[in-house]
């Protein structure tokens, strides 16, 4: 028997207006269906309603885990300061991480993602090869201390996630893992009726080697992805790369150029009349304190992300007036990679060898052309770190990539040997030597997947749930007078007693209109009206994502809505 749920006694308050700080679509439809409310920024309350959508999420996670063998665990959020000083991001998350105190002066963390504790749980638990393979999760609330927290639930402070993690002692025992856990992944965005993409992504600060994320295409998404129309390739825009491809050419010595008052791209472009194209920008930045510089095409910009994450887990930052201060070599808007001796640099594979450029001289006002690259400089590190455009070629087929907008719904990680190695994770090998154990790591944003769904899923009239996750299977409403209540009342017990989860608006005092409203906004896939023909017995059937209609008895009704 399921439960059936009157609004009459819910704790459910829709609204007739957006909020006023609201911006995504998702944000203005859970807030005003009722769903969520805001406790302080980045940090939300979970009403009836929404918890209901949270846990069937969660429901349908927790059945894929099972199904590949995986078992599930629940850690604390409040953890130990020591295991990630040891793995060194108790640094590098930087401002991102809740800190505290105990009384004791002892130092906390509220955990944004388990992989330390994991790792020193199973060098807890296994102690031979026989203990392995294990795969483990958990749900369970996260913490990031978002510096603007926006966009209601899709980037909150205070999270829900589903973290696993793979533990094996060869590569191609985490490989497997990872196919299972891939295999899942579809499994559960298929069952939450998500459109979704699989795209190549980087590990970053994570480690490890393979690395893809789950893209829900929507216009509210944070996360922009590359999509080659011609074949099946994906990726993240950080992840996309561009094939390093060495030019043969005669160009003429290096020519220095009087280019007064031109110390930007644009500028010069302008002065020598060619296009942008042509020129070579190097961007100073500062990797752990040490300036770096990074050279582009001038048409091109640096995505400062991108190279964070490749050369992570140093500390990318801009340059500032100060920094060039003692530095003759390094003249503020005339800097050239030729002569540059005490800086490292980075260069985009577009700056090939045999490439001739326009850069600067390390001369104010003067820049320098038939500059080639591998003739009068060198490069230090080739980096894919333009800002990939539309266009773009596809690093497969050479075609022009697209770029969509998209949430990241879940991310998966071949993490190696990166933990194991720093708590020292060792089995008994049957060999009866220690081996070191490989990982995997695995996410899946719960809440997140909400806010997606509600993009993804939603009309003009309000919410539109897949049927999987929704609050009930059907919205039973009462259209108003004494005999549509009792009648609306009866076939709720009834459907509720057939096993069909029932919503039923039976509230006195509010009107019609209100009632079908409220009906549209909340957003369960069935929508089951006991009207004008109720004295008849005799309901009316909306889907709410078609609209289409039909009258049916009561017994036609529970017959429909049961098979």
């Amino acid at each position: 028997m399921a439960q059936v749920q009157r609004m009459s006694r819910l704790m459910v308050k829709t609204l007739r207006d957006d909020p006023a700080d609201a911006e995504t679509l998702s944000h203005k439809l859970l807030v005003r269906a009722g769903y969520v409310r805001r406790n302080s920024a980045g940090i939300w309350t979970w009403l009836p309603l929404g918890k209901k959508v949270l846990d069937n999420i969660s429901r349908v996670v927790r059945e894929e885990m099972d199904a590949i063998g995986a078992q599930e665990v629940l850690l604390p959020a409040l953890l130990p300061k020591e295991p990630y000083e040891a793995s060194g991001r108790w640094d590098e998350y930087g401002d991102l991480l809740f800190r505290l105190k105990d009384r004791k002066g002892g130092e906390y963390l509220l955990g944004p993602t388990h992989e330390e504790i994991f790792t020193l749980l199973v060098k807890d638990q296994a102690s031979s090869y026989k203990d392995l393979p294990v795969m483990l999760y958990q749900i369970q609330t996260k913490y990031r201390d978002e510096a603007r927290p926006r966009s209601g639930v899709l980037r909150g402070r205070e999270f829900h996630m589903k973290d696993s993690y793979s533990f094996d002692t060869t590569d191609e025992g985490l490989a497997e893992s990872y196919r299972l856990h891939r295999e899942a992944y579809q499994n559960i965005f298929a069952r939450l009726g998500l459109d979704y993409r699989i795209v190549s992504a980087v590990s970053g600060a994570m480690g490890g080697s393979a690395s893809e994320e789950f893209l829900a295409p929507a216009a509210a998404g944070e996360d922009t992805f590359a999509d080659c129309p011609a074949c099946d390739y994906a990726a993240n825009t950080e992840a996309v790369t561009f094939a390093l491809t060495p030019v043969s050419e005669e160009h003429g010595p290096v020519e220095e150029l009087a280019t007064p008052d031109t110390p930007t791209i644009e500028s010069l472009a302008e002065h020598l009349g060619v296009p942008a194209s042509a020129t070579l920008k190097n961007l100073l930045v500062k990797v752990d304190g040490e300036i770096v510089a990074v050279g582009v095409p001038g048409n091109r910009e640096v995505d400062l992300g991108k190279l964070g994450e490749h050369l992570a887990p140093a500390v990318v930052e801009l340059v500032t007036a100060e920094d060039f201060e003692g530095r003759d070599d390094l003249v503020r808007g005339y800097v050239g990679p030729q002569g540059l001796e005490k800086v490292r640099y980075i260069a985009d594979p577009r700056i090939a060898p045999g490439t001739a450029w326009i850069t600067g001289a390390n001369k104010a006002d003067t820049h320098a052309k038939n500059v080639v690259a591998g003739r009068d400089f060198e490069v230090d590190d080739y980096l894919d770190v333009v800002v990939v455009e539309e266009g773009d070629p596809c690093p497969t087929c050479g075609t022009g990539l697209k770029l969509d907008r998209a949430i990241e719904i879940g991310h998966i990680f071949q993490l190696g040997r990166k933990y194991a190695d720093t708590f020292q994770l060792d089995v008994l090998g049957q060999q009866g030597k220690p081996v070191r154990v490989t990982m995997g790591s695995y996410g899946i944003g719960v809440s997140r997947a909400v806010a997606a769904l509600a993009e993804q899923s939603a009309d003009e009239q309000g919410l539109c749930w897949p049927k999987e996750i929704a609050p009930a299977d059907v919205h039973v409403v009462a259209a108003g007078k004494a005999l549509q209540t009792e009648l609306a009342l009866d076939v709720s017990e009834k459907l509720g007693a057939a096993g069909v989860r029932v919503l039923v608006d039976d509230r006195a005092g509010v009107s019609p209109g209100v009632k079908f409203t409220d009906a549209e906004l909340i957003g369960v896939p069935q929508i089951l009206v006991a009207g004008r023909r109720s004295a008849e017995g005799v309901l009316e059937l909306k889907d709410r994502r078609t609209g289409e209609r039909e009258e049916l008895t009561v017994e036609e009704a529970i017959a429909r809505l049961t098979a």
